[in-house]
């Protein structure tokens, strides 16, 4: 590893902690000069599984939100 390498992971890892993960690697950079190819593997595996959880919870919503304007909840 060189030093120039290591301030990018140095780079990769504050942005975690302090943009947060999500921010970090969905909309921060793409981390093009990182030439790691199971950091890339990890990464775009957690934008894909992050992308269905987010599908998978709208789909909940609109599920309980139509159920709703049709009265199907019982005053509780």
């Amino acid at each position: 590893m060189t030093y120039d390498e290591l301030e990018i992971w140095q780079s990769v890892q504050y942005r975690m902690e302090e943009e947060g993960i999500d921010y970090c690697f969905e909309h921060y950079s793409h981390w093009d000069e990182i030439k790691d190819e199971e950091f890339h593997r990890l990464r775009m595996g957690f934008l894909q599984y992050m992308k269905e959880i987010r599908e998978y919870v709208d789909k909940k919503v609109d599920e309980g939100e139509t159920f709703e304007l049709e009265g199907g909840f019982d005053n509780e």
